[in-house]
Parts: structure tokens; sequence; C-alpha cells
């Protein structure tokens, strides 16, 4: 049997996972909850740890078939991941959320191994789904969330989901938005973002190789390419937090990386960042107001308090994101799509001149996908504001993209 367990960010479906656990042996269930990837070592080398601790992976055993473990694709990652938990042969397998982070065509792939494990193991499959729309067509029923833990077949399931509306934001919040003052800080340059002839390598594997990209002011970009391709190397380059950019020919706002006198944090106070490792960086026991308030400092912690004007800026973008009611809740008792609204917010509180949003959207419901996209919308009718926008999903992107960058890595799952 395979089963979907759906519902709307917060509506349940971990508690409902937890409590499986609980009523199945523990020999006969395995649990494997799936987070982004970023591809193979050409994308991953720099968020090496991150990676380690992402696939809960031993470094003791990092051979599998002759390959180094961090030189897998996702989908091979992904597939490893499977043969460790069917080798004990479960009864049971829950996945939670094994589409995520993953290219258009490693999610084909990958649904078909599902389908393929299912009938050769015999055994009952679980996946949770916070994107409704990753639901493979041969889920046989969906225990509904929303819906009191409701059973239903896939087709009466989709047949009474109610109909997205075009827009979630309000006009009043939306007018809020674009008439935000300008900030009198903000370096207005003609050129954001300019590399020339951009290379990095590590090891054996080249991952860029002679990039020259130029983002003027007030330019909206889509970066996209399969899992592996570079991205999450171009943007740590963009955030000027890759070392090797001190060696390339890269100038921000104006000023070229190394040869001005712009620190790192002179830089960072002009972007507002957002993206999958992130989040895995944030396990902190802080009240959710903090950790939006952390984006004003740029710190993972909140190191210094903030002022009574600083935290009026949290609680409006916070009210922007629906999520007022959360700011003295503990961060890590969030689900995970609160979580992700909670960095949203974290992202655009100072304002930035750069947005980079890298797989903004990932694990929110449906509602809260196209809440987000009315925010990033409304905000980049305001002058002087830049957007990169990077996700696996074409429909995810916001209205106002006004220029692609794609990126080709040629390995496959």
């Amino acid at each position: 049997m395979i089963t979907a367990i759906v519902g709307r960010n917060a509506s349940g479906k971990t508690q409902y996972v937890e409590q499986m656990r609980r009523n199945i042996a523990s020999d006969t269930l395995r649990y494997v909850a799936f987070r982004d990837s970023y591809g193979s070592i050409a994308d991953g080398a720099y968020y090496l740890q991150q990676r380690w601790n992402q696939h809960d992976i031993d470094p003791e055993t990092p051979m599998v078939n002759g390959q180094p473990l961090i030189s897998l694709s996702s989908g091979e990652l992904r597939r490893y991941q499977l043969r460790k938990a069917l080798a004990s042969h479960p009864k049971t397998l829950i996945l939670d959320n094994p589409f995520i982070g993953l290219d258009a065509e490693t999610r084909q792939q990958l649904r078909t191994h599902l389908l393929h494990i299912a009938n050769e193991e015999s055994l009952d499959l679980y996946l949770v789904i916070a994107k409704t729309d990753d639901l493979p067509d041969y889920v046989e029923q969906v225990i509904d969330m929303d819906n009191d833990g409701k059973t239903m077949t896939l087709k009466e399931y989709l047949a009474q989901l109610p109909e997205l509306p075009a827009h979630v934001l309000n006009h009043e919040k939306r007018q809020a938005i674009i008439d935000l003052p300008t900030n009198m800080n903000d370096y207005h340059a003609e050129e954001v973002v300019c590399m020339h002839d951009v290379s990095i390598r590590y090891g054996e594997r080249t991952i860029l190789k002679d990039l020259s990209w130029t983002v003027r002011n007030g330019e909206r970009w889509a970066l996209s390419g399969q899992n592996g391709s570079g991205k999450s190397t171009l943007l740590s380059l963009v955030c000027a937090d890759n070392p090797q950019a001190y060696a390339c020919d890269i100038t921000l706002f104006g000023y070229r990386r190394g040869q001005s006198g712009e620190t790192i944090w002179d830089i960072k106070r002009h972007i507002g960042y957002v993206s999958p490792e992130m989040h895995r960086s944030y396990h902190r026991n802080l009240p959710a107001i903090h950790i939006v308030a952390s984006g004003l400092k740029d710190t993972v912690g909140l190191y210094v308090r903030p002022n009574e004007q600083e935290l009026k800026q949290c609680q409006f973008w916070m009210s922007i994101f629906g999520i007022e009611n959360l700011a003295n809740r503990s961060f890590i008792t969030l689900s995970s799509g609160e979580q992700r609204l909670v960095l949203l917010a974290r992202a655009f509180v100072k304002d930035p001149e750069l947005l980079i949003l890298d797989e903004p959207l990932h694990g929110l419901d449906l509602v809260n996908r196209r809440l987000a996209k009315d925010i990033i919308e409304a905000f980049c009718e305001r002058k002087n504001k830049t957007l990169i926008f990077v996700t696996h999903y074409q429909e995810e992107l916001p209205l106002c993209i006004t220029n692609h960058l794609e990126l080709h890595y040629s390995r496959s799952m």
C-alpha cells in the first residue's frame, strides 16, 4: 500500500508520523527525513560538512560502489539512503519530503524508483508531502491532516482541494511594502554583481568555468540548473561566503572583492538571503522574533538585543508573512513550513538592496507559496531592489522575473 500524508503547514503531519512510530514496532519500521540536496561534489564541496549532516552519513564509510560518498549526485544519495533503510527489510517505510531539493528529471526518476521499491519489497510506503503537486499518481490513499486525518483516495483528495486564489497578500499589506521608505544607506550601484571569467575548482573538479555574469540594479534574475550544476557555489560568491572569491574578478555593488576597503560585513548589510543550508543551520531555542532580528546583524544567533525600532521592523515583516502570532514561540518547536516563513521574514527585515532567495518556497504549502510570491512581487516593485531567485519548479517563479541564467551539469542519477 502506498499512502501520502498531506496537509498545510502546521497541520499535524509530523505529529501523525511520530504517533505512527510509537505505535509500530521499531524493528519493522524505518523513517527517513530527506532535506534539501545540493547534488554532486560539483555543487557541494563548499558545503561539505552540511552535506554530511544533511544526509546523516557516517564519515567512517565514505565509499559506495567504489565512489566517494560525497561525489554522488542527489539522486544517487537518495538511493543510498533508501538502500540503508531497506537493508533490515522493514514492513513499513516512511519517507518525509522525498522530492525536496531535486530537479525535475531527478524527481521523476525517484518517483519511478519508489514505485519499484514498493512493489519489490512488498511493504507499506508512506510519503509525507507538503507540496501537493509532488504527489505521485500511483498513490493509493491519502491521509488529509487538514481534514482531521481523514483517509480517502487520491482522486477524492484532488477533487476536494479548494481553488488557489490569484493572490493571498491583501491590498493593505501589499501597499505597506511598496510604501516603505528608501534606505539612505543603500549603495544604489548601477551594477550590483559583476563577474568576469570566474572559475572555481575543488580538487580535480571544475564547478564554474570562465563564467561572466552581470546583474544590474533593478533586475530580477531566475537562476536555474540541475542538481550539481554550481548554483550554490555561485551564490556563495555573491554572498561573500566563498574564500575563492578573493582570487576571482568579482565586483559587488561597485566594489572589487579583495581590492577595496569594503569588508564582508559591509557587503552583507545590503543582501537579504535565505537558503536550505541556512535553514539547516538554525537549531536555536530562541523566540521566532529573535531569529528574524538576527537578520539585521547577519548572525545565526541573536548576539545584540534589538532596539525598539528594530523590533518594530521585525513585527512588521512577521505580520506581512502572517506569522505575528509566532513571535514568542521557540523556533525549534515550529513546523518546518513555519520556520521557513520566519527565515523569509529574516531575509526581508533589513530591507536589502539585493534579495537572494535560494529555493525559498521549500516546505511551504500552496497557500503560503502564493503568499511568499505576492510579497516578493510587491517588494520588487520598489526602486533599487534586485532579485536572484533559485528554484527547480518553473511555477514557483514570481511574475517579476526579468532575466534568466541556467547553469549546466551533465551528471545523471
